[in-house]
């Protein structure tokens, strides 16, 4: 079993920053990759973040490149997600995913215009 929790979101101006950061516990050394989505209420859950925990290697959908940034700790067991240039459009709930498989509670990110 792994534990996921979510902690960092909050409202923000457009043009603003926010570092989610996802703290996993329990078997963690099983884990494959660490990833963030995001939904807003009524549609489809949506990639946004990928790192891989054997060589760091990170893949980002298109929205996210250039503006978000998708990092780990070891030492704490953290996965974060810088965002900066954030756009209304971004307003959603984040979470983070241990293999697709161990999902977080979710944090909720609100970009104001």
């Amino acid at each position: 079993q792994v534990q996921l929790v979510e902690s960092g979101g909050g409202l923000v101006q457009a043009g603003g920053s926010l570092r989610l950061s996802c703290a996993a516990s329990g078997r963690t050394l099983s884990v494959a990759a660490m990833r963030w989505f995001r939904q807003v209420p009524g549609k489809e859950r949506e990639f946004v973040a990928n790192i891989r925990l054997d060589n760091n290697s990170t893949y980002y959908a298109d929205f996210a490149k250039g503006r978000f940034t998708i990092s780990r700790d070891n030492a704490k067991n953290t996965v974060y997600l810088q965002m900066n240039s954030l756009k209304p459009e971004d307003t959603a709930d984040y979470y983070c995913t241990a293999d697709d498989f161990y999902w977080g509670q979710g944090t909720q990110v609100t970009v104001s215009s």
